[in-house]
């Protein structure tokens, strides 16, 4: 799997640098000075979008946590790191997820329940990117009336969508993760510690009772849609900046767009080069050029950088003192015993 990352993050590069080359990188660094400090501003407004995200799985962990020990801030911090390790780190997608698991044990000692939180929350954010995806495609051909293109990515979109109602359906009527552990069992035995940590029916009997409350689901859909929105002013205030405005519908048509590419090529890490030939091709039918469309692409980059680069410090440095503790504790007996 690691292998499959890093192999996919260096093809990614290399498309990067043909596309950095190709639309002349001088004038790349010319448009981008042309907004100078001001491209700042992006990295903290992305916490505001970030935060909504947060309330959604808040808004799914409330049955869980009756002590209200995950409380909003801690879910934020948590979301924040689960963000940077999917965008920066080599994880193929779903290292964020577990990171985020663990984390949330922080707090939360029903390790089953909060995967489920977010088991789920990962299926609405599927059906919150196909739901972004279509309103991004009306957008963009109301903006350019490119009729042909617009055709051609709602067939794409209408071609993928038994995928994600195959997996809803599964999970909400089958038994995937006692299958899974069965499965597991089956290669590693029964004393494999993955074996030991892995309580398959319970955690479909979790994630079960979670599809049986239909207004928590619409409620935390409806914080992550908000969330969704509320970034596309990323893509507004970035063209703006950079001497191209475009319309609030084309800017959430771009975002749209290229967050779909980026979610369909999910094994390629951080979604390098996907997200730079995703803007060209979506900020170019909305009739902005090559290089202000690249010089986009890459103060998103720098925004992912400066906000996450911080957020996995931050885990390291969470981690280390968790680690510490540990030792601490494993001690504690061992100086027990010597003294008697």
């Amino acid at each position: 799997m690691k292998l499959a990352a890093w192999f996919t993050g260096l093809a990614g590069l290399v498309v990067l640098i043909v596309l950095m080359v190709h639309e002349g990188f001088g004038e790349v660094v010319h448009t981008l000075s042309l907004a100078g400090w001001a491209l700042l501003w992006l990295v903290p407004f992305h916490a505001v979008p970030l935060l909504l995200d947060a309330q959604g799985w808040r808004t799914l962990l409330v049955p869980t946590d009756r002590a209200r020990r995950a409380t909003l801030p801690f879910l934020f911090w948590v979301a924040a790191v689960r963000e940077a390790v999917t965008r920066l780190l080599p994880s193929v997608g779903v290292g964020g997820e577990v990171v985020g698991i663990r984390l949330a044990a922080l707090r939360l000692a029903d390790t089953s329940a909060v995967t489920a939180t977010i088991i789920v929350e990962v299926l609405l954010t599927l059906v919150v990117q196909y739901v972004f995806s279509a309103l991004g495609i009306v957008l963009i051909l109301h903006a350019t009336q490119s009729v042909n293109s617009a055709w051609v990515m709602m067939t794409g979109l209408l071609l993928s969508l038994p995928v994600p109602i195959a997996v809803v359906w599964l999970l909400r009527h089958g038994t995937v993760f006692e299958r899974l552990e069965a499965l597991v069992r089956r290669l590693f035995g029964d004393a494999s510690r993955l074996v030991a940590r892995l309580d398959g029916a319970r955690l479909d009997a979790d994630v079960h009772r979670l599809f049986t409350q239909p207004r928590r689901l619409l409620v935390a859909l409806a914080w992550q849609f908000s969330g969704y929105l509320l970034g596309a002013f990323e893509t507004w205030l970035a063209l703006r900046l950079l001497g191209h405005p475009v319309s609030v519908g084309a800017s959430i048509g771009i975002e749209a767009l290229t967050q779909a590419s980026r979610h369909l090529m999910f094994m390629v890490p951080g979604g390098l080069g996907v997200q730079e030939a995703s803007v060209l091709l979506f900020a170019g039918m909305a009739g902005i050029g090559g290089e202000a469309a690249l010089s986009l692409s890459l103060a998103k980059r720098l925004r992912e950088v400066l906000f996450s680069v911080p957020a996995l410090m931050s885990w390291q440095w969470v981690e280390a003192r968790q680690l510490r503790r540990a030792v601490a504790l494993r001690k504690v007996p061992e100086g027990l015993n010597s003294s008697l």
